[in-house]
């Protein structure tokens, strides 16, 4: 048996149980290797091998419809459906995504990056092959985790009544990223000790068929499971209880460090490149945890996420019941965000700028129509940030900035960050979010104000004349930049760091016309609706030239974000020689 034989799933429909096993032996081999040189997701795709083969082994795909949640842990099914060279050769390691991407392969359906989605993508693939007479699988495989998003519930609610073929592969691994949190996973826990026959059942109390498969990563149990529901007539969940992490020792022992991660050493499981840098992550659980040991309001949220915010397990467990994690759940965070609030403590929900938009509908109805003064902080929110297409943290500002009565402070380094934070905080007018500045932490060792309650209101770091560069949050180094290069030209020009995102100065912006001819905008975000827009706007029937710079609407993957800026002229030689064309 050699993986280099593999060239889709039709070579492994004869092999027999003993070549099964070797097969995912040699899969778990190489998958170990690419990822302790590459990095990505470990765990998860550790746990799945047999998992995967057995999918593979007893449906028909791509006639038979897989579709994997998040998508995070399809690494096997890539290396099983003819892209085996991108885990076995390092030249071609980069070759492909790392998730389902239909760009790839024909036995990908959908990209997916975001969780809880598989069930409710799924639906509609039956429902389409009912409504034009087929008689594919379709097979959502989802991930105990990604059970406490609201779409999967959504999902399995809607699939149980379908009346046809609708297989639902729970794959348990008892973790989410982290542990796992709700009231679901102790139903799940009574199953898996039960041997599923617990009276209590929360699948079939949807009305699922069920079976459940106890040893998840026996290859011979997995295939007979999956030859039983192939072809079925109506909805069944087939529970599968596996190891996270199965077959690295390292990964096993420390599931939530290698959900995912950098590259590392195989015998130790040490990471290979340790940064000694500041990061915002450590930042804010530091500030944190020093605000809720002075104020027991003060509550930090998580929707699963809990290193993204730099709170790790031995923070946690010093923050308390002050440190909430609701699980993969961005809507009850928000939601519960804005009834915290609302009683009386001081919440903050930390979270990456691309899983925020899971949860845009609460911060608009549930948060800001009330005005209840949640505090919201957003990491990886940049071009610098996470780069798959599924997790760009560049839309955030346009998303979040025209919502009223939401204040959207935009700091520039590790100090302003802080003071701001705190301000959120302790005021008790404004649902509030403080994007951080994710790039390199700059600290500038100056005092920063603490009051920002006089909202709108812009900082002029140099005053000159004839242009203007607003440096929006992060960017305001590089807009310093732009204005030494002017200088050097013979140019004053003049600097501003506007720190509101959701609203204009526009008694500063006014004053710009008496001896300014162009404001240019800097911001690390998308053009479109964005700050820049609201100040070339506000300047339509003025003869003020407005240069916006920002980056362009499009769905990014796995790019070079010094080639982005670029190409975007967000340089600062690039910026100074546009200020300069603008004069003639």
């Amino acid at each position: 048996m050699n993986l280099n034989d593999i060239h889709s799933p039709k070579d492994i429909k004869n092999l027999d149980l003993s070549q099964l096993k070797e097969l995912s032996a040699q899969l778990r081999d190489s998958l170990l290797t690419k990822l302790s040189r590459h990095g990505g997701h470990i765990g998860p795709n550790l746990g799945v091998v047999e998992l995967t083969v057995a999918l593979h082994r007893v449906f028909d795909a791509p006639k038979d419809k897989l579709v994997f949640d998040v998508s995070h842990q399809s690494y096997v099914h890539k290396m099983l459906t003819g892209r085996i060279e991108a885990f076995t050769v390092p030249a071609h390691y980069d070759d492909v995504t790392g998730y389902t991407c239909p760009r790839e392969s024909e036995y990908d359906l959908f990209e997916i990056g975001h969780t809880s989605t598989s069930v409710s993508l799924a639906t509609g693939l039956a429902k389409a092959r009912d409504l034009q007479g087929g008689n594919e699988n379709v097979i959502a495989i989802i991930g105990d985790g990604s059970l406490s998003g609201g779409e999967a519930f959504e999902g399995l609610d809607f699939g149980a009544e379908l009346g046809s073929n609708f297989i639902v592969v729970v794959n348990d691994n008892d973790m989410s990223i982290a542990e796992n949190h709700g009231g679901l996973y102790e139903n799940l826990r009574q199953l898996r000790e039960t041997d599923g026959k617990c009276e209590t059942n929360y699948f079939r109390s949807l009305g699922y068929d069920y079976r459940f498969v106890p040893y998840g990563n026996d290859i011979e149990s997995l295939i007979a499971a999956l030859t039983e529901v192939k072809g079925i007539d109506h909805p069944i969940v087939v529970h599968v209880a596996t190891q996270k992490g199965k077959g690295y020792a390292p990964a096993e022992e420390h599931r939530e460090q290698f959900h995912y991660g950098a590259p590392f050493d195989i015998p130790t499981g040490n990471p290979l490149n340790i940064s000694q840098r500041a990061n915002y992550a450590d930042i804010f659980a530091d500030y944190m945890l020093d605000r809720m040991k002075k104020d027991n309001t003060v509550v930090t949220i998580t929707a699963g996420t809990p290193s993204v915010i730099g709170f790790t397990p031995d923070r946690r467990i010093e923050a308390g019941r002050q440190f909430v994690d609701v699980g993969i759940a961005e809507e009850q965070a928000v939601a519960m965000l804005s009834g915290l609030a609302k009683g009386g403590a001081k919440p903050v929900f930390g979270v990456a700028s691309t899983f925020i938009q899971r949860a845009y509908d609460q911060i608009s109805q549930d948060l800001c129509i009330n005005s209840n003064p949640g505090v919201i902080t957003i990491f990886y929110g940049s071009v610098f940030g996470m780069n798959d297409m599924t997790h760009l943290g560049f839309f955030d500002i346009s998303l979040l900035s025209n919502i009223p009565n939401l204040v959207y402070l935009a700091p520039t380094c590790k100090e302003e960050y802080i003071a701001m934070l705190g301000w959120a905080i302790d005021q008790n007018e404004h649902p509030v979010v403080v994007r951080v500045p994710d790039m390199a932490v700059i600290e500038t060792n100056r005092e920063y104000p603490t009051d920002y309650s006089d909202l709108n209101k812009n900082v002029v770091e140099r005053k000159g004349s004839r242009i203007a560069i607003i440096g929006v949050g992060s960017f305001l180094p590089l807009a310093s930049q732009a204005t030494d290069i002017l200088a050097t030209k013979g140019i004053e020009a003049t600097l501003i760091n506007p720190r509101f995102l959701s609203g204009l100065d526009t008694d500063l912006l006014t004053s710009l016309l008496d001896d300014h001819e162009t404001v240019i905008t800097l911001e690390d975000g998308i053009i479109d609706g964005g700050y820049g827009q609201k100040v070339a706007s506000f300047y339509g029937n003025t003869n003020m030239k407005v240069l916006n710079r920002g980056l362009r609407k499009k769905f990014l993957d796995r790019y070079n974000a010094n080639e982005i800026v670029t190409e975007c002229h967000l340089t600062p030689e690039l910026i100074a020689a546009d200020a300069i064309a603008t004069l003639g």
